[in-house]
């Protein structure tokens, strides 16, 4: 099963992704985490990442996919994979259709004011958990693994903006690119929870078996 995750920024692609990858048995590779890691690392990649994301703007393409072609000949995602955070462009879905096939683009409909709530609100730990401030009752250490809970630096509402902006310009032409090869399913989340999203996901994924 090869797949990847579409949706804005702050859509919940990272929750889902997480879920899927679990149920399925796939390979979960964020290109966010890769150069967050990078960026943690303080290597060349890393700092000319951290330029373009800290103005909301995405990584030159040709960067990008060098790095997820790479990523991509590891012998651990034989068994499946699901590519969260790319393709971000019809150059990049191109590119990614020389060296992948993929099975199915699964693309996650949420309104934009629930995204801005969702990311300015969105508090995470060095361990990959993700909370809400919403729910968080004033605690600011990891349930999971007690570690300190901080604020993305691009976590904020005019970089949340841009990056919108960016996605509705650059991506979102992505859903008629996989819909003209019917290997497009919308998963319309509004305001459901995570378990109910994950139940529509699971409904599409499925037939897929």
């Amino acid at each position: 099963m090869k797949l990847i995750l579409l949706g804005a920024p702050g859509a919940g692609k990272g929750t889902q992704a997480t879920r899927i990858a679990e149920k399925y048995g796939v390979i979960h590779i964020s290109t966010g985490d890769i150069f967050r890691a990078n960026i943690k690392g303080g290597t060349e990649i890393g700092k000319l990442a951290k330029s373009y994301i800290d103005a909301g703007k995405l990584v030159p393409d040709s960067l990008t996919c060098d790095i997820v072609k790479d990523r991509l000949e590891k012998d651990d995602v034989k068994a499946g994979y699901l590519l969260d955070g790319f393709p971000r462009s019809l150059y990049q879905a191109e590119e990614l259709s020389k060296f992948a096939d993929i099975d199915l683009c699964l693309n996650f409909e949420v309104d934009t004011a629930l995204i801005m709530d969702r990311i300015c609100g969105r508090r995470v730990c060095a361990c990959g958990e993700s909370y809400h401030v919403s729910t968080l009752g004033g605690k600011t250490t990891c349930a999971k693994c007690g570690g300190e809970l901080y604020q993305r630096e691009d976590d904020n509402p005019e970089t949340v903006k841009a990056r919108l902006d960016t996605y509705n310009v650059m991506t979102a032409p992505l859903i008629a690119y996989y819909a003209a090869q019917n290997k497009l399913a919308t998963v319309v989340c509004g305001t459901k929870t995570p378990d109910e999203v994950f139940e529509a996901v699971c409904e599409v994924l499925d037939k897929l078996d």
